[in-house]
């Protein structure tokens, strides 16, 4: 499904967000080129791309902190392109926090309810409503902490409950975990999740890892050069990527270069393969999934397609085992073994190995 399609299949009443044409330029570098994009609501979206892509630009122009040169933003039905930031009611989580860093953890979360410019509440009410967002973040009890005695962690989900307790239907999340450490990031993960879910918001969520995309998006939508790519649901973007850098982004495929046949058949470095998924690309190339690749001792019979490669390397990630394999070309081709199948198997370096992959768990670029 393309992009335009998937957008207009989630482009019903429930949506919350509408971007239509977004353009966006800095001096003669464009930031943002005709993005258009649909969010339903209560949805958890992963925006999901290299340095560069447009994701904190995008952020930027759907919370009204840039304009841009074309294309109109629409929230709730209206459109909000010319209104002031503080006017849309989209919430914003910065990557750094921004937290007041001269006021306690609830002075922080009560401060734009009773010094909003329309719709104040008093501090009384404030103070409710902030105690009651902070014990739904795990904050209660740390009221009192100035924000520069608490973890780095906490100060997330302060920034989260600053945001979260003036009640938006949007939130946008900057990188909010690329400031924490690896495990305090598997938590949030979950956390982020389950604050959503409770509260039926929706959250724009922008990352440059593609396992927190992933893991964390009921759909994602992956940027390159200000333009979506693909936007779908995680399963379709893992297994189906749209585009070789949509590949490439996932860094989970093997990437060949080769030729298509007009019989449909692939010519690569492993001969000539069956092509039975071909997506239209600018480039002929053939990946083919890390945890795809079965790895033989080079003596074994096979059909085509078959790689010989000398073992190099293994790398432990904890939930799986990487292996690197160089082939005579001096292409390395990598290999995945998750925990949950066994104990991985063990390669001698420098020996010669045989790599398989059955021809339909391929994807084919031409």
């Amino acid at each position: 499904m393309s992009v335009s399609q998937e957008t207009e299949t989630r482009s019903g009443a429930d949506s919350v967000l509408r971007l239509d044409g977004i353009v966006k330029r800095y001096d003669d570098v464009v930031a943002l080129d005709g993005v258009t994009l649909t969010v339903s609501g209560n949805e958890y979206v992963s925006l999901l791309g290299p340095s560069g892509s447009g994701k904190t630009s995008l952020l930027r122009v759907i919370a009204g902190f840039e304009r841009p040169e074309a294309g109109r933003v629409h929230f709730r039905g209206a459109d909000v392109t010319d209104v002031s930031p503080h006017q849309r009611g989209i919430g914003f989580v910065f990557q750094n926090f921004a937290l007041f860093p001269h006021m306690s953890v609830l002075k922080n979360v009560t401060y734009g309810l009773v010094n909003a410019d329309e719709g104040a509440v008093s501090a009384e009410v404030a103070e409710r409503r902030a105690r009651a967002m902070l014990e739904m973040v795990g904050l209660s009890g740390l009221e009192s902490r100035g924000v520069d005695q608490i973890s780095g962690g906490q100060k997330q989900r302060v920034a989260l409950a600053r945001t979260l307790v003036k009640e938006p239907q949007l939130v946008l999340l900057d990188e909010p975990l690329g400031a924490l450490d690896a495990n305090l990031r598997a938590r949030m993960r979950n956390e982020l999740r389950t604050i959503r879910k409770e509260l039926g918001v929706t959250f724009l969520h922008v990352t440059g890892s593609e396992s927190e995309a992933l893991a964390m998006g009921d759909r994602v939508a992956v940027l390159d050069r200000g333009r979506v790519l693909q936007f779908g649901a995680p399963g379709t973007v893992y297994d189906a990527p749209s585009t070789p850098n949509v590949a490439r982004f996932l860094n989970r495929y093997n990437l060949f270069a080769g030729s298509l046949h007009p019989d449909g058949g692939f010519e690569g470095p492993f001969g000539k393969v069956a092509a039975p998924r071909v997506q239209p690309a600018d480039e002929a190339l053939y990946g083919i999934r890390y945890d795809r690749v079965t790895v033989e001792p080079e003596n074994t019979a096979a059909d085509a397609p078959a790689l010989h490669a000398t073992f190099r390397a293994s790398e432990y990630l904890g939930s799986s085992v990487i292996y690197f394999f160089e082939t005579d070309a001096g292409k390395i081709v990598e290999s995945e073994h998750h925990m949950s199948l066994g104990t991985p198997p063990e390669y001698r370096a420098g020996a010669r190995y045989t790599l398989r992959w059955k021809p339909e768990h391929a994807i084919v670029f031409g």
